[in-house]
């Protein structure tokens, strides 16, 4: 089987919503150290640390919207450049059982 083009939009929303997946991840990671630190150092200098909480939100919120339209943006332009190599080489190859 021969792989000779890639819909450009199809590979767009698959990239995006692995991307989206990834900065939800990242968000969250970004909101449990955020708060950790937040918290450390609200103690050791007599403050609160809700600052970095709600950094920490926002994180969760913009971080997943961001990696996803940068994702359609990357597997849109991926797409386009496999399909004129794939113009050229005649495609990707794939063996299957």
């Amino acid at each position: 089987m021969i792989i000779k083009r890639i819909d450009v939009l199809s590979a767009g929303k698959i990239a995006a919503i692995i991307a989206a997946a990834i900065g939800l991840i990242a968000g969250v990671m970004f909101f449990l150290f955020g708060s950790l630190l937040g918290a450390l150092l609200g103690s050791a200098l007599g403050h609160e640390g809700g600052g970095m909480m709600a950094g920490g939100f926002l994180g969760i919120i913009i971080l997943p919207i961001l990696y996803g339209i940068f994702g359609f943006i990357g597997g849109v332009i991926q797409a386009l450049i496999y399909n004129l190599a794939a113009g050229i080489v005649g495609g990707l190859r794939v063996e299957t059982e």
